[in-house]
């Protein structure tokens, strides 16, 4: 880190702490030359991650046009905002990590469901319906027959 008063690129960090809203890391520092003491705020560096749409369009992701989805898919559900919220999190931290900088909206809607499946059944089979577009009665009493199968599962694994 260059010195604004001398231009020494070495310097010690004395304090450092998040700032208020946790988005940027703030450093006091001490240049190693001259010894004056400035201020320097560390921003994280995201690069955008691309949704390949179905039709093949590309957009940038949006984490708030996921959460809008998961919120009419839990409408009338026990299911908190803070828990849909950490939900998108957890989704949106995964794309981050991945080497991918693009991918389908079909991933992402597999993310979702398979968090949702855990949290409200019922959620899980209305964002299921929308995401899958089902075209019928048969693929919805599919869906609702694996979910009994895999709870069956469960039941007859604890025994």
């Amino acid at each position: 880190m260059k010195c604004p008063f001398c231009g020494h690129e070495e310097s010690k960090v004395i304090d450092s702490r998040p700032t208020d809203e946790g988005e940027r890391i703030r450093r006091r520092r001490e240049c190693l030359k001259c010894g004056k003491r400035f201020t320097t705020y560390e921003v994280i560096e995201t690069v955008p991650v691309i949704v390949i749409k179905k039709d093949k369009s590309r957009e940038a992701f949006d984490r708030s046009k996921l959460l809008r989805g998961l919120l009419r898919a839990c409408e009338k559900r026990p299911v908190s905002l803070a828990t849909l919220e950490r939900l998108v999190d957890e989704i949106e931290t995964n794309l981050q990590n991945s080497l991918d900088r693009e991918v389908e909206s079909s991933k992402i809607g597999e993310y979702a469901m398979e968090k949702l499946k855990a949290i409200d059944e019922v959620a899980y089979v209305r964002f299921a319906s929308v995401y899958r577009q089902f075209q019928d009665i048969n693929t919805f009493l599919d869906e609702l027959n694996e979910i009994i199968q895999t709870r069956q599962n469960q039941q007859t694994s604890k025994h």
